[in-house]
Formats: C-alpha cells, structure tokens, sequence
C-alpha cells in the first residue's frame, strides 16, 4: 500500500482542506503534515515551485492543489468518470483557483494599504468569481457543480465560500456572498452538512 504524505498550512482551510476531506472519504490513511507559515517561509525555497500543497506519495513529491484533488478524489469516488461531468468539476475547481490567486496578492499588505486593495478585490474579482461560479452551479441541478452528486469540486467552492462568510478576509464583507449568489450559501450548507463532511471534522476534532 502507498505511503501517502500532506504537506499544507496549520490550519483548517485553503488550498489543502479539500484533499484533506477526500483522503479522509476515501479511507485511506495519509501523515497530515501541518506548517506554520513560519516554517513555510523557511523551506519554501526548497519546495517545487516554492508552495504548498505538496502530497508525496511512496516518496516522490507531487504538487498543484486540483491535481492533487482529482488523484485523491477518483480514490474517494468524487471526480466524475463522464467527460463532460469532469469538465464542469474541472471547470469550478480552475475557477476557485483563479480566485485563489488574487486573493493572496493581498497577503502581506497592511493598513490603509490593505483595506484599499481588499475593498477594489471585492468591487473586482471576488464579486466577479462569486457570480461566476453560482452561474455554473445553476448549469446543473444547482445543488452540485457536476454529476448531481458531491465531487471535488463542491468540497472546494464550499471551502472558499465559508472562508468568505466567516470574515477570514480582512475588509471583504462577510455578507457579499449571501448578497450576490444565495444559491452558494444554500450550496455551502448543504456540503457542509453531507456525512461525508461532518465525518471528517468530527474526525478530526
């Protein structure tokens, strides 16, 4: 059996919480290796591509976040087998992902410095990726991204969204989801409360 290593943030949430979920829903024992940010500043130069997360499997290192999402998931069974399906999961998890992006060009930013950039991230981007993706949402069921079923994708959004609405963003406000896209809020409750999710924090408590 593989030996499977996490490498991610000390905390729970970002890029690395929605693999953690699908290890965890696939069963399959993995070292939860927690860094503080500290430590990551230290030893990023010796990380590919200088971030995290970074999954080493049997020893030999593998990164990007939705790469490594898609692996874990077609082991949990949540990553469509149809094409098409996989294509609408892709196409939200690349999405979240450019949000991502944005978002952490304000990491490091202080005072007046930071609220201007947060306040033009939330007239901008946020707002533009929020719409976009209870856009997408709606393409199907409009309770599940792909397969009218939990996939990656779904643990992803939700992850994103409850950050956005528990205030994690200094200066973005914590209602601008439920007022642009209430169709993610309902979404966010709804994978939050599936077994699968509860499992794994109950877990982990």
């Amino acid at each position: 059996m593989s030996q499977y290593k996490l490498t991610y943030f000390d905390f729970n949430g970002g890029r690395g919480e929605p693999i953690r979920i699908a290890f965890h829903a696939a069963g399959v024992a993995f070292e939860d290796h927690r860094i503080p940010f500290e430590e990551f500043l230290r030893t990023r130069g010796e990380m590919r591509f200088t971030c995290t997360p970074v999954l080493e499997i049997d020893g030999v290192t593998v990164t990007q976040s939705n790469s490594i999402l898609r692996y874990v998931g077609k082991m949990a069974g949540l990553y469509p087998e149809d094409d098409v399906q996989a294509l609408y999961c892709d196409e939200a998890m690349d999405a979240v992902e450019d949000l991502l992006h944005q978002i952490v060009q304000t990491f490091g930013l202080e005072g007046d410095e930071l609220k201007a950039a947060r306040e033009k991230l939330t007239d901008g981007w946020i707002s533009v990726y929020v719409k976009g993706l209870a856009e997408i949402l709606q393409r199907g069921s409009g309770e599940y991204f792909a397969d009218n079923r939990l996939t990656v994708a779904d643990l992803k959004v939700y992850v994103q969204i409850r950050s956005l609405r528990a205030g994690t963003l200094d200066h973005v406000p914590t209602d601008l989801v439920d007022k642009l896209a209430p169709g993610l809020v309902q979404h966010e409750e709804r994978v939050g409360n599936d077994p699968i999710v509860t499992a794994y924090y109950a877990a982990i408590a």
